[in-house]
């Protein structure tokens, strides 16, 4: 039997997902920000949504915890890897004019390479006399007298070796006390770790997470590049000026070994706090849609199968950004991004720009108030029907 399809996989979360929740597919569709036909389709394996949120306001309505969000966020990321990335051999021909590029020169085996070339045009045999290097002649001026041979080898060998002590005492003198490693130190520069990306597992990815860490950021070191390790990776790209390419490539192995950026951010109580304080009108309201949005991450990002991203605590996508002026180097910072959802909010004192949080704190509270009016009714029946028995003894 063939083993499951990413896009299987991901389906059978999604079913086991909504049949805990003990709801129907339009019900949940409409909670979630989608029909109940396109639901059923997810849930049956025959398609795979292009946009992350919905899969996200999924789990929530449907009550997942942060791990099985973690995990569905996984499971999505392969099924549409699976799905629109089309299978690249790994047994490429460097040779193959159809391949762009050229295959990176290898220094430590020029010399080898090189070898038979230069031997083919050379006598090897013993006993070849080199010529001796004719002195101006000068009239009348004496020669000066050569010295023996062996202690002009010995005056050569020791020449060499004051060269060689000077090259090693210059390299101590000049050498950075913290110097990054080089490609024979770092484990990313090696053959085996030429490519670093989504949905790998091997001690390359280890060691990119061993770097981030290092760099401040919270995620677990486990060999397995998910999206986690793949949000932490595209936090750090930006947070050190480069391109946020999702892979890790040889200007971000630089990065990482170089140590050319801090991901160290506010700690979500510290986030929660000053959104109650930005947020005075309705701080609890915000704290649950941060929350929602990113878990009160500062360095949160979610990326849509179109290229765009969301930032930050209040995941503010590529188009408010630019209408608001920002980055997402800036949508990083917690101050700003908690300010720019503020300003968001007061358009229409509202929090329309995130309806699928909007659409599960109203379901939360329908239900609490459905819980409460329940327990309310219960009790007053209760009463009702102990006064009567009260009655009845008098």
């Amino acid at each position: 039997m063939a083993a499951p399809s990413q896009t299987e996989k991901f389906a059978a979360c999604l079913r086991m997902l909504k049949d805990r929740s003990g709801r129907g597919y339009d019900r949940l569709g409409k909670e979630a920000g989608v029909s109940g036909s396109s639901l059923h389709r997810y849930c049956s394996g025959l398609g795979v949504p292009s946009d992350y949120r919905v899969v996200h306001s999924f789990g929530k309505v449907c009550g997942a915890s942060p791990e099985e969000l973690r995990e569905l966020h996984r499971l999505w990321a392969l099924a549409d890897t699976d799905r629109n990335v089309p299978a690249v051999s790994t047994a490429t021909d460097p040779t193959d004019p159809s391949v762009e590029g050229e295959p990176e020169p290898n220094p430590e085996r020029a010399p080898a390479e090189d070898a038979p070339a230069v031997a083919a045009g050379t006598d090897p045999g013993p006993g070849v006399a080199v010529p001796p290097v004719a002195l101006p002649a000068g009239a009348g001026q004496p020669r000066r007298p050569r010295l023996p041979e062996k202690l002009s080898s010995r005056f050569a060998v020791l020449a060499g070796a004051v060269v060689v002590v000077m090259g090693l005492v210059a390299g101590f003198v000049w050498m950075p006390a913290d110097a990054p490693p080089s490609s024979e130190e770092g484990l990313l520069y090696s053959s085996a770790c030429k490519s670093v990306s989504m949905g790998q597992h091997d001690e390359c990815v280890r060691e990119v997470q061993t770097l981030l860490v290092r760099a401040k950021g919270r995620l677990a070191v486990d060999g397995d590049f998910g999206p986690e390790t793949l949000r932490r990776l595209t936090a750090f790209q930006v947070l050190a000026g480069m391109p946020a390419s999702s892979v890790v490539d040889e200007g971000t192995k630089k990065a990482l070994y170089e140590r050319k950026a801090s991901m160290a951010t506010w700690s979500p109580d510290r986030v929660a706090k000053r959104i109650r304080e930005v947020f005075a009108e309705d701080p609890g309201t915000a704290v649950a849609i941060a929350r929602c949005a990113s878990f009160l991450d500062p360095l949160y990002v979610l990326p849509n199968t179109n290229g765009s991203r969301n930032w930050g605590v209040f995941q503010i996508s590529d188009v408010r950004l630019r209408e608001l002026g920002g980055t997402p180097r800036r949508a990083f910072d917690p101050e700003w991004n908690i300010r720019a959802a503020h300003r968001l909010w007061s358009v229409r004192h509202d929090f329309h720009d995130w309806p699928s949080c909007e659409a599960a704190l109203k379901d939360s509270k329908d239900s609490k108030n459905s819980k409460d009016s329940k327990n309310s009714k219960d009790s007053k029946n209760s009463k009702i029907s102990k006064n009567s028995e009260d009655t009845a003894k008098s």
